[in-house]
């Protein structure tokens, strides 16, 4: 198998993904513990939970990722300044902020740079980093691509396709998803400087999605399937 990572590395991929709205503070404990035993990059938590991950990660080389703003990316940026600020000094170490969506569908760049850079500038002071969630459902290419040179010019660690939750209406009167498609990650890719990693987020539930989008430049993923994809990694015999 050409370029075979090794387990170690597929674990570091991953954001174990913490964030329903209706996981008790049991359940987040224990995914935790999970992110722990499968030593992945981070556990990514709701704010309120950062004290409880660090509670359960000290020591382990697990990191702890705390979104903002979300899911969807509306309050004001002096709130997700506030926000973020409080989830470093809390413990985060990664920060994954969704921006204000409308204002990108409106055009008004110089609101988002200028709100990209506040969140940037108060996580990177604090030693963090910031990955920011653009929730590519709602958005045009042209937008994704506008974002991407945003996010370049402010030097943000990390570009984000998705909350997990950004469903959209269909004509029918459902609602559906897509989350990170392999054409948005190449559009992300072609069009974000080699230093910004790109975090794919939606849809990656197996180990041949994430060698998948890995191919296509992804240095990390959200995923709540953390433990069917390093097992099935480990049983098609994935050197450590």
């Amino acid at each position: 198998m050409e370029d075979t990572p090794g387990l170690t590395a597929l674990a570091k991929m991953i954001d174990h993904s913490l964030l329903h709205p209706t996981m008790t503070d049991e359940e987040i404990a224990a995914g935790c513990t999970l992110a722990k035993r499968y030593a992945v990059a981070t556990a990514c938590v709701k704010p309120y939970a950062i004290r409880l991950a660090g509670s359960v990660l000290e020591g382990s080389g697990v990191g702890i990722c705390a979104v903002i703003a979300f899911p969807h990316g509306n309050s004001t940026t002096s709130m997700k300044v506030r926000e973020a600020e409080e989830a470093v000094l809390s413990g985060a170490g990664e920060i994954d902020m969704v921006v204000n969506i409308g204002r990108v569908l409106g055009s008004d760049w110089d609101y988002v740079a200028a709100e990209i850079g506040a969140v940037n500038s108060v996580v990177t002071g604090h030693q963090a980093l910031l990955k920011v969630i653009f929730e590519n459902d709602f958005l045009e290419d042209t937008h994704i691509v506008r974002l991407c040179e945003l996010c370049a010019e402010r030097n943000v660690a990390f570009v984000k396709t998705s909350t997990g939750y950004g469903f959209v209406k269909q004509p029918g009167g459902m609602y559906a998803y897509k989350g990170a498609t392999d054409h948005h990650l190449r559009l992300m890719r072609a069009n974000c400087p080699a230093g910004i990693g790109i975090k794919a987020a939606g849809g990656i539930r197996t180990l041949d999605d994430l060698l998948r989008v890995r191919r296509l430049g992804v240095s990390r993923i959200g995923a709540t399937a953390t433990e069917s994809i390093l097992e099935e990694a480990r049983r098609r015999g994935f050197p450590a």
